[in-house]
């Protein structure tokens, strides 16, 4: 068994021991909202595999196992709101190769879940965020240079206006479509 192997197995059941927890302590899932984001970069010839395991890893099989585990209790009329980026709607910022190929794996996956789930009236949603000010990415740090300039918002975002957006979303009252 690889190390990327024992660290996505041990991810896993860390997280169906959670959702046991949640599941025994507050009866089924309601809501679901995946905010898994590693970001690394560089020009395509130059990032490691050790690196680009870890993205898939994080960026895309987490957010699998959470989405899948979590469908398999959700209560009917439940929603699963997935954190995507911007940057898999239009180009990117040199070096984001990487990171745009596992948000661009969700963007997917969640259009292909919409149909899996409508039957059940499970409700998907993507939010595509621009760069947002966090400890991972300050709006102040080396990145902010980089793709600063070309956001959609003209300004780094805030963490509460995504809160804001998920809660928005999350409430009884409002349906998607995931479009």
């Amino acid at each position: 068994m690889t190390n990327l192997s024992r660290f996505l197995e041990a991810r896993t059941n860390d997280y169906r021991l959670i959702r046991h927890k949640q599941q025994a302590h507050f009866g089924g899932i309601d809501i679901l909202v995946n905010n898994a984001g590693r970001g690394r970069g560089g020009p395509i010839e130059e990032i490691p595999f050790e690196t680009y395991q870890r993205m898939i890893a994080v960026n895309v099989i987490w957010v699998f196992v959470a989405t899948q585990e979590a469908a398999r209790h959700i209560k009917p009329s439940g929603r699963i709101i997935q954190i995507g980026s911007s940057v898999t709607r239009y180009a990117a910022f040199p070096t984001a190769s990487l990171y745009t190929l596992t948000k661009g794996a969700i963007s997917g996956f969640n259009r292909s879940l919409v149909r899996d789930s409508g039957a059940k009236r499970i409700t998907i949603t993507t939010v595509h965020t621009d760069p947002t000010d966090t400890d991972m990415n300050p709006a102040d740090g080396r990145v902010a240079k980089i793709v600063g300039p070309g956001t959609t918002i003209g300004h780094y975002g805030q963490p509460t206006e995504i809160v804001s957006a998920v809660a928005f979303l999350a409430g009884a009252e409002n349906v998607a479509d995931g479009r």
